[in-house]
């Protein structure tokens, strides 16, 4: 248990406020005609983040390989994990690199492993690691599938994949061969879970389409300059991927067995939950460009596609939109997990609100609505960066096409975007502009949510395309109380999938130990719950995937406690 220190939430005076919203006009939000239109604005001094990569020792530049050709993955790679690879209580950071296409004898740097110090300082840790998988990188999936207690990695790339199975103190192995999971398609997220409560985790991959170097088209922007192509001018959707781990080091693929093979598209996020409150993991899917999926699992074992018949496989004006990154939690302490899909410039967000057995759209009355269509939407996640119990959006941005206006001589270049819960569903963007001074624009895809320095502030790790790592420290002023939880199952390891309750002020609040949201990225497996003024959180009880539940009693704020399933008592 880490004891920190509590903070009490004060107001700013009217005059500062004032202040800080001409200040903000003048340096982070540039001019009027180069900002999308925006309701709601709520400037925030000082900004509530800082970019510290550099002075932290969290140097990575993603590298796409782009030269003369358009090759479509240079456009959409990079992901980033965090992770305790090393069981000392810190999250360390794992940073995907991709290479170039086309040119086999061009040898990539490989993803890089950087160490948390124990203080959010970072040093890079890569050689001699057997870290360093060189195929064309596109994101990462954490979780223990041996169940020997170490935090292993999955690694999607163009072509075959990599599982880097975690041998101790930050050495890995690649065992993709043994454990049967390398495919050969083009993926990009992927999710460890326990679809069939045995204890063990299986593995969802997220594929993209059918896409080769000799098979690759030529596209034009606008103005007809040589640009990227959409996944419609290829026509090769194709099916993700389910594999059942046998509990030997190996896995089977059960994509038909199982069902998931009823639907194909161009899957770029996903995001695992009990989206229907039946006890069983069901696996929400991101389309790019066609309808997305949400498979829900049957009580005979096999997922059926419900996303249509529940409301969430287009938004309610019946558009299927540029799907890309997925944020999942329970936005209305109603007990069930809401969606929010993240899309393509010139479409709104889609904000699904869970009714039980079915999603209502609720973007345009969210205030996400006009915002959102000014920018290109793929790392997005939910979390409470101020610790006021509301939980809030940070969404990572960058294009796809060129387009004007321009905020850099990156033509693909986009700020990044943060938004406050404000109460009753609603959201407003904070102001500055993705919540740092100056304003940063970079082509940024994945983003991971964690605190870095367990301080009780969650800090974010943005990849960005051809550019230098974001490490935004949250550094907001007055955050309220806190409380984190790692939760642990039998063997040891996250238990991933599982629910941790506890009643805040009389509210019934819910979080979910999930890994896998935003886009291609693996965020901390610890659950936080921002606490407000409140100094206590009460009947904690967690949720397992097999659908027992375990009782642990009140806490007080201010600590990182580990929940042992072993330690609860049964309910």
């Amino acid at each position: 248990m880490i004891v920190q220190p509590k903070r009490n939430r004060i107001q700013f005076s009217l005059h500062a406020v004032c202040f800080v919203i001409v200040a903000l006009l003048l340096t982070a939000c540039g001019s009027d005609e180069r900002s999308p239109e925006v309701t709601g604005l709520e400037p925030v001094a000082p900004a509530p983040f800082v970019e510290v990569a550099q002075t932290r020792g969290l140097i990575f530049t993603q590298h796409s390989g782009h030269q003369d050709q358009y090759f479509s993955p240079e456009i959409i790679a990079g992901g980033v994990a965090l992770l305790d690879m090393d069981n000392d209580g810190d999250l360390d950071v794992y940073l995907i690199q991709s290479g170039r296409i086309g040119e086999p004898e061009w040898e990539p740097a490989g993803n890089q492993l950087f160490r948390n110090r124990g203080d959010g300082s970072f040093e890079n840790v890569t050689d001699n690691s057997g870290a360093e998988d060189r195929g064309y990188g596109m994101g990462v999936a954490t979780g223990d599938y041996d169940n020997d207690g170490d935090v292993d990695l999955y690694v999607t790339n163009v072509g075959r994949n990599t599982l880097l199975r975690n041998e101790g103190n930050g050495r890995f192995v690649d065992v993709t061969d043994e454990a049967g999971v390398g495919g050969d398609l083009w993926s990009s997220s992927a999710a460890f879970l326990d679809y069939d409560a045995d204890g063990d985790l299986d593995l969802f991959v997220c594929n993209y389409i059918h896409w080769s170097v000799a098979g690759e088209r030529q596209c034009r922007d606008a103005a007809g300059a040589p640009d990227y192509c959409g996944p419609l001018e290829y026509l090769a959707p194709t099916k993700d991927t389910l594999y059942r781990n046998n509990a030997d080091g190996s896995f089977t693929d059960v994509t038909n067995e199982l069902g998931i093979s009823m639907a194909v598209g161009n899957g770029l996020g996903v995001a695992v939950g009990d989206y229907n409150n039946d006890g069983r993991l069901d696996i929400f899917v991101a389309n790019d460009a066609v309808e997305d999926v949400l498979w829900i699992k049957g009580a005979d074992g096999r997922f059926v596609n419900q996303a249509l018949t529940m409301g969430c496989a287009r938004d309610e004006a019946g558009q299927a939109k540029g799907s890309m990154g997925i944020g999942s939690a329970d936005l209305d302490d109603d007990g069930d997990l809401d969606l929010l899909i993240v899309n393509l410039r010139g479409e709104t967000d889609s904000l699904f609100r869970n009714e039980g057995s079915y999603f209502a759209d609720i973007t345009g009355a969210a205030g996400l609505g006009r915002l959102s269509r000014g920018f290109t939407r793929f790392g997005v996640g939910f979390f409470d960066y101020d610790n006021d119990g509301k939980l809030d959006i940070y969404q990572a941005n960058g294009r796809v096409l060129r387009a004007d206006p321009a905020y850099s001589e990156n033509p693909y270049a986009e700020p990044n975007v943060l938004m406050r819960g404000v109460g009753s569903g609603k959201f407003a963007e904070i102001l500055p502009r993705g919540g740092i001074v100056p304003m940063l624009a970079h082509n940024s895809r994945g983003a991971a949510f964690g605190d870095l320095d367990n301080d009780g502030g969650i800090d974010i790790v943005v990849v960005n395309r051809d550019g230098p790592a974001y490490y935004l420290s949250n550094q907001a002023p007055d955050r309220g109380h806190w409380i984190m939880f790692r939760v642990m199952d039998e063997h040891g390891r996250d238990a991933l999938g599982a629910v941790v309750t506890g009643v805040v002020n009389g509210r019934t609040m819910r979080r979910d130990v999930q890994t896998a949201y935003s886009y291609c990225s693996a965020n901390d497996p610890r659950v936080h719950f921002g606490l407000g003024d409140a100094h206590i959180i009460q009947n904690i009880t967690v949720h397992w995937v097999d659908r027992s539940t375990s009782s642990f009693g009140d806490f007080d704020a201010g600590h990182i406690v580990t929940l042992r399933r072993s330690e609860g008592a049964a309910q």
